[in-house]
């Protein structure tokens, strides 16, 4: 079971890589991969299986989907990466974010994820509500992730990308990195859950949850004890986050 994906010209790819290329140089001079993953994050989070609405298709570049509360802070991602943008027209918003995304997670060392271009930019945000609410629970979370088409499994590894940054008060409420290296994508989210809560890191009532729902717990452990399977893994499902509702299943 595969996917097709929609054809796209060879000066298309070409923008692909050279964008690649200088997105890799900022990310790694402004140390901004945390934002950088959050915004394709939550771009593509919104995607509903039911209604096909939401997903991975270029609308954070409107003010008012920036405005939703789960995207407080997200107009600072936009205004890092605007410049680049500028230099390729031919990308659609949706491509360069997804992309962006990607390439964030590599500076930072984490796992690589494959790239296909080919998103269509929608004329519309969806609506507010589709994103994790980090003040609640394990049901929350298999509700939210369950609109977007992903289950156990995909929620921890995603988890994981809570190795990188911090939270701060003024957006979410809550303040500190998840780990002691916050620029660098490893295991290290899954190992200082199971160590317990420790002086100056952060854990959110979603983290939590992790290890405290029976289902979840497992995937932290083994996560914990073995990087390359969590980044295989955490690939795996980066990978289905950004192509949700881009092309057809075979």
């Amino acid at each position: 079971m595969g996917k097709s994906y929609p054809t796209v010209s060879e000066e298309y790819k070409k923008a692909v890589e050279k964008c690649r290329r200088k997105l890799r140089a900022l990310i790694a001079e402004k140390n901004c991969a945390p934002i950088v993953v959050r915004i394709a994050w939550h771009s593509a989070g919104t995607y509903d299986v039911k209604t096909k609405t939401g997903g991975p298709f270029g609308t954070m570049k409107y003010p008012e989907e920036r405005a939703h509360g789960a995207n407080a802070g997200l107009d600072i991602a936009v205004r890092l990466l605007e410049p680049i943008k500028e230099q390729f027209p031919i990308l659609s918003y949706a491509d360069f974010i997804q992309l962006a995304g990607v390439v964030a997670v590599e500076v930072t060392g984490g796992p690589e994820i494959p790239f296909h271009p080919g998103r269509e930019d929608k004329p519309e945000p969806p609506p507010e509500g589709r994103l994790p609410d980090a003040t609640k629970g394990a049901d929350h979370l298999r509700d939210v992730f369950g609109h977007m088409g992903l289950g156990d499994k995909e929620i921890v590894a995603l988890s994981g990308a809570h190795t990188l940054g911090r939270c701060h008060k003024d957006r979410s409420g809550f303040e500190g990195p998840w780990t002691p290296n916050p620029l660098i994508f490893d295991n290290s989210f899954f190992t200082e859950l199971l160590t317990g809560k420790k002086e100056g890191l952060l854990q959110l009532p979603t983290d939590t949850v992790l290890i405290e729902d029976p289902s979840f717990r497992p995937f932290v452990e083994k996560y914990a004890k073995d990087e390359d399977a969590f980044f295989a893994d955490y690939a795996e499902a980066h990978l289905q986050l950004s192509e949700l509702g881009f092309a057809d299943a075979e």
